[in-house]
């Protein structure tokens, strides 16, 4: 396969046929009037980025906890890298911009502070009440937590955002009723069973770049930080092959390159390569499908933005890297073990006296709820903290608080 330049659409504006359409939306849960200005989509958009929950990424992990230092990406400016790319990808395939690029900026919305620590140790806490699941806490806080317009709770977005967001790594349910991944999150079961999300189709193409570009540039940048980190070397990115390539090439051009701006040359490159290589597929798929509207991508039984087989390879080979190198350095993992006794301390310290949650909304009512309500309001708060808060009350709390530097 070949890319075909000439179909990019490198001018916002022009959609395709088969893009998702703003003036055409399936709706939100609560009708409002729309806007004479800006596309529903746009709206969804913009509602997103002055949240509560948006500010919040920024003093949550990515991979490397705060106190290792400001360069490291935190889960907003890996977000904010996310967007970038699915909206590349969006444009360049013609579809919906803002749709795609509102699914990236929400798609983390539900994590817990110190990354994938905190929630493996809060869905253990939460087991016998369904557990928790950082995609299905998104769907919450966009549906019931944020408070902030006077007629509903949540942001009211359009059916297309919310699919997206819950949708966007492909069907939770199968053709015969059963769960994809796994048994469906309750949260997510709830809110269907109001507002049905369709949850054994496929999401919208915006929804699929913009999962794709999640990979993207969480592969490309967990590099660059654990470069940063001392964790992974230059001669550790030879064993692939892929990655030797890049940087044989810069080498080549660049003979001498300070190591900052060889590693810069290497990203840039890769995200390049990724990119181009899904562009490359999903033109190929669409050729294939030929898809007449949105409804026949979410009708097509597969995933159009994907990797080609030979990127795919590259993607497990850097996944297995980071994993070996970064996500199970022996320093990680101590660090990650005492960010999982704050989570674990703080849970256990709010189901014994909910009054330690000073700034919950629904303080008064906790202590008389059942024990899976109270539960999951408990989740619902520690979920909802940053590090820097978590680490805050805990040493409110506790005598002792953990190192994690």
């Amino acid at each position: 396969m070949t890319l075909d330049r000439h179909a990019l659409g490198f001018g916002a504006g022009e959609r395709a046929i088969f893009a998702s359409d703003p003036w055409a939306s399936r709706g939100r849960l609560y009708p409002e009037a729309s806007s004479p200005t800006r596309s529903d989509f746009q709206r969804d958009r913009d509602r997103i980025v002055h949240t509560t929950a948006f500010r919040r990424l920024k003093h949550k992990t990515q991979v490397f906890i705060a106190a290792d230092g400001d360069h490291y990406r935190t889960r907003l400016t890996h977000t904010v890298e996310v967007a970038q790319i699915a909206r590349a990808l969006a444009r360049a395939l013609k579809l919906d911009e803002d749709l795609a690029e509102g699914v990236a900026l929400v798609h983390d919305f539900g994590h817990t502070p110190f990354g994938h620590t905190g929630e493996d140790a809060l869905h253990e806490m939460l087991e016998p009440y369904g557990g928790f699941d950082h995609n299905a806490q998104s769907l919450r806080i966009v549906t019931k937590l944020e408070r902030r317009y006077a007629e509903f709770d949540g942001l009211n977005l359009t059916w297309e955002s919310l699919e997206g967001l819950v949708k966007h790594n492909g069907p939770l349910i199968g053709q015969v009723g059963e769960g994809t991944r796994g048994p469906v999150p309750q949260p997510i079961l709830e809110y269907c069973a109001l507002h049905d999300l369709e949850l054994s189709s496929y999401a919208s193409l915006e929804a699929q770049v913009a999962a794709i570009a999640d990979d993207i540039a969480y592969n490309t940048h967990d590099i660059d930080d654990g470069l940063r980190s001392g964790y992974l070397t230059f001669e550790m990115l030879e064993e692939i092959p892929f990655l030797a390539g890049l940087m044989r090439e810069v080498g080549g051009r660049y003979p001498g390159l300070e190591p900052s701006r060889f590693t810069h040359e290497i990203m840039r490159r890769q995200i390049t390569a990724m990119v181009e290589d899904v562009i490359t597929v999903a033109q190929q798929g669409l050729k294939e499908v030929c898809p007449q509207s949105a409804a026949d991508i979410r009708n097509a039984g597969r995933v159009i933005a994907t990797f080609s087989e030979a990127m795919f390879e590259t993607d497990q080979q850097i996944k297995k890297m980071l994993m070996t190198r970064i996500y199970r350095h022996p320093e990680v993992m101590r660090v990650r073990a005492n960010a999982a006794a704050i989570v674990t301390d703080l849970y256990h310290a709010f189901m014994a006296d909910p009054r330690e949650m000073r700034k919950h909304y629904w303080i008064d009512q906790i202590a008389g709820m059942a024990e899976p309500a109270k539960a999951r309001h408990v989740g619902d708060y520690i979920a909802g903290m940053t590090d820097t808060y978590a680490i805050a009350v805990h040493r409110r709390l506790f005598d002792h608080t953990p190192e994690l530097r």
